[in-house]
């Protein structure tokens, strides 16, 4: 009998260890893209991969099929349809391998495709974004991008957050950075005279928005693209990336920490559970120590240390840092990989952080210099997540503005959420492709982003 299979069905039946459903399968078709094609002259080999498994499978063709001196000149990167028998093969390296009868082809590939069977520079691969995909290590970092959005909306809907869709275009930039990218269908700068009568611009954050709609249905999440106008080159930086943004009311800093926690912790487990064959290879050749990482901070209760305890740690330390460290300083990543990896040994949550150096809307403490604030700070990464207890006073959030600069005019609205049974309530934001970064250990941002581009190229 004939049955039409992906790869991933092959592997997953191959390795249940019931042989009811490998004993009704005896033929089977697949189709695919060659990886690799080697033959002696009467027996050939040929791995195969679908996009629906990480790994291979085997076909072995020899000089009785027809076609064996056409297939045997099959380069990487053709597409075939395949049909052959299924042959459990549990001694060797792979399960199973089909023995082929019959090869189609399906699209040829010629002797210019730039992806062979070596180690090409992630640089390299920067170059050709549309056939980077195709490569073992972008094809798991993709997957894995793929599983964690969808444990990130599996965690929030199984506890009844409600999805909301925060605007792209905008009319503030939330933090008041003013680094954004302006929307416009005119070149004078006239602004009045736009399609939206004043100055727009691309979201930086969906976060007022939620803030909105948290007000209606306590718990909801916002998760969508960003964009920042930073004109920075560095691994961490990237003009385009998405956010993860929940707001939840009636709560305070600490239920903020601990919904953080409970994500962080439930994401990595599902990515561990779902690609086991990517988080394998990311661990053999990405980063080897990134599994038994992955696992410490599973197995650990995030701390919670205080931004004035942590200055103390920096200005004890031994280590000499290349950045000065005062009270009242923004830290850089080299003090947070300091205080998680070498103080606490694991995950830390920092809070209580300078009112300067955070946002407005972040909630004043009683002692009129710190505000309710906390980042995630994690091993081999630094900051993770960034979050606060949101200011719900409506004289204490006027006098921030004003203290900051803030203009109230565009923000009348966020006010009126203060002002028509405003509660008390917290959230945070996630850097999506930071967090996929920590989970696969990749070093460049636009090595996570499926068409990365830079200020000065844009490639597709």
């Amino acid at each position: 009998m004939l049955t039409f299979m992906t790869v991933r069905e092959l592997y997953e039946m191959a390795c249940s260890g019931s042989t009811m459903e490998t004993d009704q399968i005896e033929y089977a078709q697949l189709q695919g893209w060659v990886r690799t094609n080697r033959n002696n002259g009467s027996i050939g080999f040929i791995e195969l991969n679908d996009g629906t498994y990480f790994r291979n499978a085997q076909l072995v063709y020899s000089s009785d099929l027809a076609n064996f001196q056409d297939v045997s000149k099959y380069l990487t990167g053709t597409a075939l349809t395949v049909t052959g028998k299924v042959v459990l093969t549990p001694q060797a390296k792979q399960p199973f391998e089909l023995q082929v009868t019959e090869v189609i082809l399906e699209g040829a590939c010629d002797n210019t495709y730039p992806l062979q069977k070596k180690r090409h520079s992630f640089e390299y691969l920067r170059e050709i974004g549309h056939l980077r995909p195709r490569s073992n290590t972008f094809n798991a970092v993709f997957r894995v991008r793929s599983v964690l959005a969808m444990a990130i909306h599996e965690f929030f809907q199984d506890q009844g957050f409600v999805y909301v869709n925060a605007p792209i275009i905008t009319g503030n930039d939330a933090e008041g950075a003013g680094e954004v990218f302006t929307v416009t269908t005119r070149d004078d700068g006239n602004y009045e005279e736009d399609f939206f009568g004043k100055k727009a611009n691309l979201t930086v954050s969906g976060q007022l928005q939620a803030e909105a709609f948290a007000m209606a249905f306590r718990d909801v999440y916002t998760f969508g693209p960003t964009f920042r106008a930073e004109n920075s080159n560095t691994t961490t930086h990237a003009s385009e990336f998405w956010m993860v943004e929940p707001e939840i009311a009636f709560a305070d800093l600490e239920d903020d920490m601990d919904l953080i926690e409970d994500m962080i912790k439930y994401c990595i487990q599902y990515v561990l559970d779902n690609c086991p064959e990517e988080m394998k290879f990311f661990n053999q050749f990405i980063d080897n120590t990134l599994l038994e990482r992955l696992n410490h901070v599973l197995n650990s209760e995030f701390v919670r240390m205080p931004y004035t305890e942590a200055i103390d740690h920096l200005l004890k330390a031994k280590k000499k840092f290349e950045n000065p460290v005062s009270w009242g300083v923004d830290l850089n990543t080299e003090h947070e990989r300091y205080l998680c990896e070498e103080v606490v040994k694991g995950p830390v949550f920092l809070i209580d952080y300078p009112k300067d150096i955070k946002a407005f809307y972040m909630r004043m403490n009683d002692d009129g210099t710190t505000v309710a604030a906390c980042d995630l700070l994690v091993p081999a990464v630094g900051e993770l997540v960034g979050g606060s207890q949101r200011e719900e006073r409506l004289e204490v959030l006027q006098n921030r503005m004003k203290e900051m600069g803030v203009h109230e005019a565009g923000l009348q609205w966020y006010l009126d959420l203060r002002r028509y049974g405003g509660c008390q309530h917290a959230g945070f934001g996630l850097g999506f492709e930071r967090f996929i970064m920590y989970v696969t250990g990749m070093q460049n941002i636009r090595d996570v982003i499926p068409f990365a581009r830079t200020p000065k190229n844009l490639l597709f």
